[in-house]
């Protein structure tokens, strides 16, 4: 149950601190006084859509929190435990702030979680009905849910069976249709895949050997470029032809400068230094020659390196980009082309698993159906009598489940074969036809409620917060509102905005909700009332625009009075 409701900077409302109550609590006031500004707080906890037109003009951000005594709260534990959040086991705080700048955000006992744990975590303690759930009467799928929630744990169990039988035929139906799929083209597809794998197996990569390939590819032009300017410049130091060498040419300068040695003295000077320069060209050109060596040059080996990088190159521009996805590729070629030529026993014995599968799930849905069928009579047996008790005595209610006509198959789904529809006939002779769709404002409203009060009496969420539910019905049918409320707040906290008198007198306690002025600015406050002022309320609901008149106090303290005897009675 809601314990504290603290909200800040919403629309009119700049801070309001609401303590709440087990039992049923009314929030009374005008109409524009906010009382629909306290839904919309208690929505955004539930984790509705967040308008930043809710924050109060000037503010630069809007908050609200929300503490629950969430002691017996079903599913909370698992998913504070799922979180890392700590919990007491007996209280927990939910907060959510909207900023202008777009902002939203969400903490469970003050830690940050997304919007969407917090909705998760708020349904399991919170439960509202407003005028939009009415919404919920023409989604058949919400249907089925509803009539589900009634099941007992027998139904649960046929329910998860139902689950697990469908997992285990869908996870073999996708691998029987892929199967399947295969088998269409299987032969072009064995003989493509034999061409791949042959020329994949023919080029023989191995992981790496790109990269010591282009490196020694590297090499080798390296040392050709080396060993060709070695090889000229052995030609021009001593190895010309014809002594065109340089060696040769200056040897024979030294002759001849030589041969001039009688002629004058200075020539065999030359000569001599001819000499010198010739032994240390021989050094030169036989350092050369050794260097030639080191840089030898196979142009083999350089072809054979360069067609084996371009056979590399090949496949890895058809089946890569890299050496390790061509393997991959082998690999689940090589894969696939072992399942296609086993395919055959493979179809036989999925097959086989299928038709067992499915057999399994069908008799899982037919009982799960069955049960369903089973809650169906009693969920309408319960709604009639509800309802007779709202004063509509001649309503009839049915649960139609869907036939198939087209004669196929219905395909498999996680909540069985059942498409439901919730009908009524509110006047006799009426044929029946889907609530939405013929059910008028008070008559929503009271289907609504008579499904609140059996959901209520089996338990569910901690507190209801109802918004309006009086719209559309008075008088006498406004009493048997009350006391269906004054029900459903004997197991459950009830907090109910109602503009009735008949339920504000049914309140174990009543929160006027008013407009007032401050610094010159219009605001939404609340002051809990209780003896007097309680009864001031009432019986200004009863008066209406005429205003409070003394008949109206004394008839609004007598209906509390009866609300009283009527709840010990209960």
């Amino acid at each position: 149950m809601i314990r504290t409701l603290t909200i800040h900077n919403i629309a009119l409302i700049e801070h309001i601190g609401v303590e709440l109550y087990d039992g049923m609590t009314v929030l009374s006031g005008e109409t524009g006084a906010g009382k629909s500004i306290i839904v919309d707080a208690m929505t955004l906890i539930l984790g509705g859509r967040a308008d930043r037109d809710l924050i109060r003009t000037g503010c630069e951000r809007a908050s609200v929190e929300a503490e629950f005594a969430a002691g017996s709260a079903e599913g909370l534990r698992d998913i504070l435990d799922r979180e890392r959040i700590e919990f007491d086991g007996e209280s927990v705080t939910f907060y959510r702030e909207l900023t202008a700048g777009g902002r939203n955000i969400c903490r469970i006992n003050g830690v940050m979680v997304p919007l969407a744990v917090l909705k998760e975590a708020a349904v399991t303690l919170l439960n509202l009905h407003g005028q939009s759930e009415h919404q919920f009467l023409a989604d058949e799928e919400k249907h089925l849910s509803y009539l589900d929630m009634m099941g007992d744990a027998e139904h649960r169990r046929r329910m998860e069976e139902t689950k697990e039988a469908y997992s285990r035929f869908i996870t073999n139906h996708r691998t029987y249709a892929k199967l399947v799929k295969m088998n269409d083209g299987r032969e072009r597809r064995i003989d493509s895949l034999r061409r791949e794998l042959d020329e994949l197996h023919r080029a023989g990569i191995a992981p790496g050997e790109e990269e010591r390939l282009t490196e020694e590819s590297r090499r080798l032009h390296k040392a050709s470029r080396i060993r060709e300017k070695l090889d000229r410049i052995c030609a021009l130091t001593s190895g010309g032809e014809e002594g065109g060498d340089a060696l040769h040419q200056l040897q024979t300068v030294a002759r001849e400068l030589s041969s001039l040695e009688g002629e004058d003295p200075a020539f065999a000077e030359t000569a001599k230094r001819c000499e010198s320069l010739t032994y240390e060209l021989e050094e030169i050109a036989y350092s050369i020659n050794g260097l030639s060596d080191r840089y030898e040059f196979d142009p083999i080996a350089m072809e054979r390196t360069e067609n084996r990088l371009e056979s590399i190159r090949k496949a890895t521009r058809k089946y890569g980009p890299s050496e390790e996805d061509v393997l991959k590729n082998q690999e689940e070629m090589e894969a696939e082309l072992q399942t296609l030529l086993e395919l055959d026993e493979k179809l036989e014995k999925t097959g086989a698993e299928h038709r067992k599968l499915l057999s399994n799930y069908r008799k899982a849905a037919r009982e799960l159906t069955a049960s369903r069928k089973q809650i169906a009579e009693t969920f309408t047996q319960q709604m009639m009598k509800e309802l007779k008790d709202l004063g509509m005595e001649h309503t009839v209610i049915e649960v139609a489940f869907e036939e198939k006509t087209d004669g196929k198959p219905v395909m498999p789904t996680p909540g069985g074969d059942d498409r439901v529809c919730f009908m009524i006939s509110p006047n006799p002779g009426e044929p029946l036809k889907p609530m939405a769709k013929i059910a008028s404002g008070g008559e929503l409203s009271r289907l609504m409620l008579a499904m609140k009060t059996i959901e209520a009496g089996r338990g569910g969420t901690q507190t209801m917060i109802f918004d309006e539910i009086d719209t559309g019905i008075s008088g006498r049918m406004a009493q048997a509102v009350a006391e269906k409320m004054i029900l459903i707040s004997r197991r459950q906290q009830v907090i109910c905005i109602s503009h009735l008198p008949q339920i504000a007198a049914a309140a174990d306690h009543q929160i006027l909700v008013h407009k007032g002025v401050r610094d010159g600015r219009t605001m939404t406050e609340t002051d809990e009332l209780t003896g007097e002022e309680r009864i001031r309320e009432v019986a200004r609901m009863i008066s209406g625009a005429e205003g409070i008149t003394e008949d109206a106090k004394q008839y609004a303290g007598q209906m509390i009075e009866a609300a009283d005897r009527r709840k010990r009675e209960i």
